[in-house]
């Protein structure tokens, strides 16, 4: 295991930390006694987890450490801190009045996940060839996934996360038309044909 791949292991450990941490603040909260201390804990644990894909891939490339383990599992950290963050977000509040994730929000990144990942399994059975090529539409949903969580955790602004939400939701659907419309067009494809790029 390189040390790239170690950071990257170290990062899905941090998820259920935050996870802990965030699901105390929110049941403080509930109890009517915010320990904002937990708050910018949590925060800096989410924040230290999401420095740390940047951190991985660039020693990864730099000092050559580039490894098979190291392809498969960093895209899971990402998206498990990911999740995880919108899951936990959305089933405790982090402010007064409902200050949370939306539940369809969540639901919407879980079945969109979901799919795609049945898709790709479908491919891999059926023996069609699959390369991973990411879309635009998907960066910029992981992008605005990523600030409506911020937008959460930071409460800068006070107006309700539904709207950073909203904008996210549009994205998530996009790019989950996309890339189902790359998979059934891969689908199509002779097994034996050239690889493609999903």
């Amino acid at each position: 295991m390189t040390f790239a791949s170690k950071i990257t292991v170290a990062r899905i450990l941090l998820v259920p930390v935050f996870a802990v941490l965030a699901i105390y603040y929110g049941k403080s909260i509930e109890e009517g006694h915010p320990k904002e201390w937990l708050r910018w804990w949590a925060l800096g644990v989410f924040i230290t987890a999401a420095a740390s894909d940047g951190l991985d891939g660039w020693i990864a490339r730099r000092f050559n450490q580039r490894s098979k383990f190291g392809a498969t599992i960093d895209p899971i950290a990402d998206k498990l801190l990911l999740l995880t963050g919108i899951i936990t977000l959305s089933l405790v509040d982090w402010g007064e009045n409902g200050w949370r994730i939306p539940l369809w929000f969540s639901a919407l990144v879980i079945v969109r996940d979901f799919i795609i990942l049945g898709g790709c399994a479908i491919l891999h059975y059926t023996n069609h060839s699959l390369k991973v090529k990411p879309h635009w539409s998907g960066k910029v949903c992981t992008v605005t996934q990523m600030f409506a969580l911020g937008w959460v955790m930071l409460r800068v602004v006070p107006f309700d996360p539904i709207y950073p939400c909203i904008v996210a939701a549009i994205f998530t659907l996009w790019s989950g038309y996309v890339y189902l419309r790359r998979g059934l067009r891969r689908l199509k494809d002779s097994p034996d044909a050239q690889a493609g790029s999903l």
